[in-house]
């Protein structure tokens, strides 16, 4: 990837030590390991935040009856669930 523009960032001592050892340990640039965690973290809290709603959902008994009702209208015959 082409970097046009870029910024500085500051962090302490010991995640610089972790962050080269991963950028060598993959064969990353320290760029592409930051990005990477980057990304891990946004897709843990996205999974995170579905699983408290789907906690919510299911703690209303109507609102369970509800959702199972309407996926059950969205299934298809294709094996997958």
């Amino acid at each position: 990837m082409l970097m046009t523009d870029s910024t500085t960032i500051r962090v302490d001592r010991d995640t610089h030590r972790r962050l080269l050892d991963l950028s060598q340990s993959a064969d990353l640039s320290l760029m592409e390991v930051l990005r990477r965690a980057t990304a891990a973290l946004e897709q843990q809290l996205f999974v995170a935040e579905a699983k408290s709603q789907m906690q919510r959902l299911r703690a209303d008994p109507q609102a369970w009856a509800d959702y199972l009702r309407e996926s059950s209208l969205t299934e298809v015959a294709d094996g997958v669930n």
